[in-house]
């Protein structure tokens, strides 16, 4: 395989849940790829996962890691410097809704700044195409679901304001540097490896803890909930699309079922254990209810499978307790 063949993508946020889950799957599966990862091993959830996911990855020759703050032009330049990537994964972002409230500026830096960092840099050498990782959170609270790609944006949070500003960004860049981007605005992710401040991986530490698991919303509120797997099989199928029409897209990355809590907390309850739980008031900064349209994916990609979420839910508690996960 010469230079020419090799795929040389980069991975930001490589140390987070879907970055590492992309960045081993495409490790395993194609002999084609050389992943470089950047991360700034944020301390917004423990640091202890995110150090024992670039270790994994780091059994990989193929799989190059630098710690990166991208929001720090002039470390991001230097790092661009002699390098030539074929693909973009823009995966790096400050996360959390409810803490965007409390440190805003985070994210300004971060999710904006961090971004337009990164296509800053790009241009140096223009890759491919910039993928990049957007939310619905953006809709907001739409009256009419499921939500569609055209539908209105209405952000309710300075988290989700951060992500339509950066398909704002992507929108103008594709065109004024003739830069192909796909924005993909990913529903409730849930699996292997997953974010240990998420429902269900709180959920499982609150059972193995044997504390109360306070439930918001009293868990009266639907998720479209969306298992790793069929995310990082999506993003992939994006990401060697030969023949792109367009200059700029964006999907739902979604399994179009959503579930409410409820039936989440009963079926836990059913197959793995009794937990206590207290219920408390729905926090305003949350959207009631998230259910995403994935035609477009699903005709763009020709992927159609998605994983029940009963068979994702298994397979996290599976390996959050054969890993011991609680104990971080």
């Amino acid at each position: 395989m010469t230079n020419k063949d090799q795929m040389k993508i980069l991975i930001t946020g490589v140390a987070g849940f879907i970055g590492f889950s992309l960045a081993k799957d495409l490790l395993l599966t194609n002999k084609k790829v050389k992943i470089y990862g950047i991360d700034n091993f944020d301390n917004y959830y423990s640091k202890k996962i995110k150090t024992l996911r670039v270790k994994d990855l780091k059994k990989f020759k193929k799989f190059k890691f630098s710690k990166i703050d991208i929001h720090k032009r002039k470390e991001l330049l230097n790092f661009f410097k002699n390098k030539q990537f074929t693909h973009i994964v823009h995966l790096a972002a400050q996360a959390g809704v409810r803490f965007s409230q409390v440190n805003p500026k985070k994210y300004l830096n971060n999710n904006i700044f961090g971004f337009m960092n990164l296509i800053e840099c790009s241009l140096l050498k223009k890759p491919k195409l910039i993928v990049y990782a957007s939310s619905s959170s953006v809709y907001g609270d739409l009256k009419k679901l499921p939500a569609k790609e055209i539908d209105e944006l209405n952000p309710i949070n300075v988290y989700a304001m951060s992500k339509k500003v950066n398909e704002l960004i992507a929108k103008f860049c594709s065109s004024y540097y003739n830069i192909n981007f796909v924005g993909l605005r990913y529903f409730t992710v849930y699996g292997e490896w997953g974010r240990p401040d998420m429902f269900l991986f709180k959920l499982f530490k609150a059972f193995h803890s044997k504390k109360t698991f306070f439930l918001n919303n009293s868990g009266n509120h639907y998720r479209d909930f969306t298992y790793i797997d069929d995310v990082i099989n999506y993003t992939k199928k994006i990401i060697f699309k030969k023949k792109l029409k367009r200059k700029n897209y964006i999907f739902n990355i979604c399994s179009n079922n959503p579930i409410k809590i409820t039936k989440i907390i009963s079926f836990f309850q059913k197959k793995i254990g009794k937990i206590k739980i207290k219920k408390i008031k729905r926090n305003k900064l949350d959207v009631k209810d998230t259910h995403g349209n994935n035609k477009l994916v699903k005709s763009f990609t020709k992927f159609k499978e998605f994983t029940n979420y009963k068979n994702g839910i298994l397979n996290s508690y599976k390996w959050y307790k054969e890993n011991k996960i609680y104990k971080l």
